[in-house]
């Protein structure tokens, strides 16, 4: 979810701070660069038990620090390792004990792969070491809330608390989902809104292409993206399509006033979570929290609380794409590979902005809705949403194909990597319904073979 906070920083005293703080990450485009996470479910082999953070062999701190000897450098909190980090990437945990790699910044997708396969091959060793195993899904297929053991961190504590009070769903969002991200930059302020909302509009689209956790507790859920539906009741204050991307007169400000009004989780302070559950970070600045913390707010304060919200395309100093399940290693790699095609060739992201021309809120939110259920075959206007994702993946082949990066033996440039989405939109079914099809013949109505099927 995030990595370690910091309170440090300048003390904030007017919201131009705050948009300079986000336009400080524009960059030429020789700097442009491609960050992926991917977060992965740890379970116990032969059991296929959600993993204690303790435990006398398969744990989540067994794995953490066998991990060091490849090595990454310990997170503590409170003497507990909870992170990880090595040459700008860092593991960290998700509430449920979801592994979670955050690649560092790199120019290609060649580079994202070799990146991926070293962390789960280092991942895989220490794994068969421990007894368990590690699996890529958007949704846990059939544990309960109650078969999860919470992280020891503070930050979900408080988050944990306070979930309910706002949806129905927090909870299986933070203990029982899994997604895969990539982060991309920006050269301008114009260029980030273009890039925003092409993203935003598309990101349904890459949910139906991704779509693969059609379970709930062992059975069929009728949706063959679980983890995308968690999140349309998880808070309606941070999460979701944001309408006022695509309103005159969006820029760095508009997200910031935004963000100011989004409710605050905390305030990290000497090493502890200080629970500021619902607070305003405006009212955070103007006058400060007194009865919590006698400093005044900080850009690092301006840091952690930017990363409290969860919209389906999050922008801080570089943007956010995270409306796609958890999945194989071949679709870790295929996410940004499709993104990095849309936005990364003007030409490509000019003729997405065409395609999504005309698009209205109404339409977007019931494809954001629909996609959670029927993924590609969802209908859209006159046809369906995968007429849409062709469009949307032959658009990313061109622009992958005009950035013309080639792997180290220089026989194939970037567009391999959207080889399992062509498959995809030709077959017309998402990755779900593989499973659901598997589940209702070979599998005899038992989820238990996709744990050797699918991890890693």
């Amino acid at each position: 979810m995030s990595a370690p906070p910091t309170s440090s920083g300048q003390r904030l005293v007017s919201k131009q701070q705050l948009i300079d703080w986000i336009a400080s990450g524009e960059k030429p485009k020789s700097d442009w660069r491609i960050g992926t996470e991917h977060e992965k479910f740890l379970f116990e082999l032969g059991t296929h038990r959600a993993l204690p953070y303790e435990g006398q062999k398969a744990s989540v701190r067994g794995l953490l620090e066998g991990l060091t000897r490849f090595g990454w450098q310990p997170v503590l909190e409170n003497g507990k390792p909870i992170a990880l980090l090595k040459d700008k990437c860092s593991v960290t945990l998700e509430p449920g004990g979801q592994f979670e790699l955050s690649g560092a910044p790199l120019e290609t997708i060649h580079q994202t792969c070799d990146e991926t396969n070293t962390h789960l091959r280092e991942c895989a060793t220490v794994a068969a070491e421990l007894g368990l195993g590690l699996l890529g899904m958007g949704f846990a297929p059939e544990w309960k809330r109650a078969d999860i053991h919470w992280m020891p961190k503070g930050r979900y504590k408080i988050m944990r608390d306070y979930m309910p009070k706002v949806g129905t769903m927090g909870l299986d969002m933070m203990l029982r989902t899994c997604t895969v991200q990539t982060n991309l930059d920006f050269s301008s302020e114009a260029d980030m809104v273009q890039k925003f909302r092409v993203s935003l509009a598309l990101q349904p689209i890459a949910t139906a292409l991704f779509a693969d956790s059609p379970f709930l507790e062992g059975k069929p859920s009728g949706y063959m993206s679980y983890r995308s539906h968690t999140w349309t009741d998880t808070d309606p204050n941070r999460c979701g399509l944001i309408p006022f991307v695509f309103e005159e007169g969006m820029g760095y400000e508009r997200y910031v006033d935004w963000m100011l009004d989004v409710p605050m989780y905390f305030v990290y302070r000497d090493g502890k979570y200080i629970d500021a559950a619902g607070r305003s970070f405006r009212k955070f600045m103007a006058e400060g929290l007194s009865d919590l913390t006698p400093d005044a707010a900080t850009t690092g304060d301006w840091s952690d609380h930017i990363t409290t919200a969860f919209p389906e395309v999050r922008l801080k100093k570089y943007l956010e794409m995270r409306g796609a399940d958890g999945g194989p290693w071949k679709r870790l790699c295929a996410l940004p590979a499709l993104f990095v095609g849309l936005l990364y060739d003007q030409a490509a992201l000019d003729e997405a902005s065409a395609l999504i021309k005309g698009w209205t809120i109404e339409e977007m939110l019931a494809l954001r809705r629909d996609v959670t259920k029927q993924a590609l075959k969802a209908k859209f206007r006159k046809g369906t949403v995968n007429d849409v994702a062709a469009e949307m993946v032959a658009i990313a082949r061109r622009g992958l194909r005009a950035r013309a990066r080639f792997n180290r033996m220089g026989d194939a440039d970037e567009t391999v990597f959207l080889e399992t989405l062509q498959e995809t939109v030709e077959s017309g079914d998402c990755p779900a319904e593989e499973k659901l099809r598997r589940y209702a013949t070979e599998w005899h109505g038992s989820v238990a073979p996709l744990y050797d099927i699918y991890a890693y």
